[in-house]
């Protein structure tokens, strides 16, 4: 419904109105179902909020849905949720210590015509992100974990703010807010998917995670 000035709520860019002020992980994801704010809703299937342990020790920050997650509501569930599920055994992390959710909770894509009806990724922009940091604000601050793992560059961003570089910043243990050295990038699991060399670059998510795997004692 638009509001009193006839603009509609997504037109505001931020999802503060739509998150609860109070209850947990689950009224977080009942309330996001009818996240409406900014207008990546309106072509996305659904939300697709966080999954997994709400109180981790690791929480797993991707950049927004697949069309995969879009269509099964659940993040990491295409190919590169294998990879992730593959790499974090490798490294030590159990995965049923974790919790996985994205940076931003709609599927931005766009449709090529001579790709025939596939929905092809575009990455959102730092506005969406802005829109959406409200939902990982309040995952973050109920999971409570002991080390965020970014996975690649617009995780980091929407965590640390348009100067993170994944290029510059993987691989080393981060502070985050007032939570300390508790933040660790890495890239995101579908780069490995897109490689030439994918052993190297899948064995650099490895040796990243297993250092958070470390931090963790």
């Amino acid at each position: 419904m638009a509001g009193r000035t006839g603009t509609a709520p997504e037109d505001a860019y931020t999802a503060e109105p739509f998150v609860p002020g109070r209850g947990g992980i689950e009224a977080l994801r009942e309330a996001a179902a009818g996240c409406r704010g900014c207008p990546l809703h309106r072509d996305a299937t659904q939300t697709v909020f966080g999954a997994g342990n709400a109180h981790a020790r690791v929480l797993l920050v991707g950049e927004q849905p697949g069309d995969q997650e879009d269509r099964q509501g659940a993040p990491f569930v295409g190919p590169a949720g294998k990879v992730l599920a593959r790499a974090l055994a490798e490294a030590g992390i159990d995965p049923g210590d974790t919790y996985t959710t994205n940076a931003v909770k709609h599927f931005k894509f766009e449709i090529v015509p001579e790709r025939g009806k596939r929905r092809i990724h575009k990455a959102p922009s730092l506005r969406e992100m802005s829109a959406c940091k409200p939902w990982l604000d309040a995952e973050v601050r109920l999971v409570d974990p002991e080390i965020i793992v970014a996975l690649g560059a617009t995780a980091g961003k929407a965590l640390l703010g348009s100067g993170f570089r994944v290029t510059r910043q993987r691989g080393m243990l981060l502070p985050y807010e007032d939570r300390g050295e508790t933040l660790l990038a890495t890239v995101h699991p579908s780069a490995v998917l897109r490689a030439d060399d994918r052993e190297a670059v899948y064995a650099g998510l490895v040796s990243d995670l297993r250092m958070a795997a470390r931090a963790l004692g």
